[in-house]
């Protein structure tokens, strides 16, 4: 890793010099169990997937009815996404989460290692954007990745800082452990539904 050149995960170049490489040890390369419970006890929803990288995800979901969109600002990552999207690439769109605007309300955003993924000091903003963008009773649901190793990509939160981001605009409604975690995940994670106030 040490001769990669974009060092800053807050730029698209960062994540195109690495999924250019494939160099993805973030990547599950599926879809974990956690969403595929949620998607099969809920009606289908108007979904985001921020930072969707693969896509894996937006497959699943439009694959059962759902109106599900899947952004991600880096080029690369949206090439690939499109690919393993198959019959729904056209769902996958390059743009950044903080400027994107969806067509219909949305009920659901999905977090999928989009926040570890942004330096912790962008976390108010992505914060303030999930609220911005869910309007009450929305959902907020998916992984959140709990850590303090001080260098990242993926930078971990402690439950304290993480509910000081949401508590204001949120109550979560569920919180389990996850059991099919990849290797850079393990242990570190927990599934978590978060209801817009």
């Amino acid at each position: 890793m040490a001769d990669f050149q974009q060092r800053d995960p807050g730029s698209p170049a960062f994540w195109d010099e690495r999924f250019e490489r494939s160099f993805t040890p973030w990547d599950a390369g599926g879809v974990p169990q956690a969403l595929r419970d949620f998607a099969a006890a809920s009606a289908p929803l108007v979904t985001l997937i921020p930072g969707c990288g693969s896509a894996y995800e937006l497959a699943f979901l439009a694959g059962r009815g759902w109106d599900a969109t899947a952004i991600d600002f880096s080029p690369a990552a949206v090439a690939r996404g499109k690919r393993c999207a198959g019959a729904h690439a056209a769902r996958v769109v390059e743009a950044d989460f903080f400027q994107w605007r969806p067509d219909a309300p949305l009920q659901l955003i999905y977090e999928r290692a989009f926040l570890c993924a942004m330096p912790r000091a962008m976390w108010p903003q992505v914060a303030a954007r999930w609220a911005q963008l869910l309007a009450p009773g929305a959902l907020l649901a998916g992984y959140f990745f709990f850590d303090d190793a001080p260098k990242g990509p993926p930078f971990g939160i402690d439950r304290a800082r993480l509910e000081g981001l949401l508590q204001a605009d949120f109550v979560c409604i569920a919180d389990e452990a996850v059991s099919d975690s990849i290797p850079v995940f393990a242990g570190k994670e927990r599934w978590m539904v978060w209801r817009r106030l």
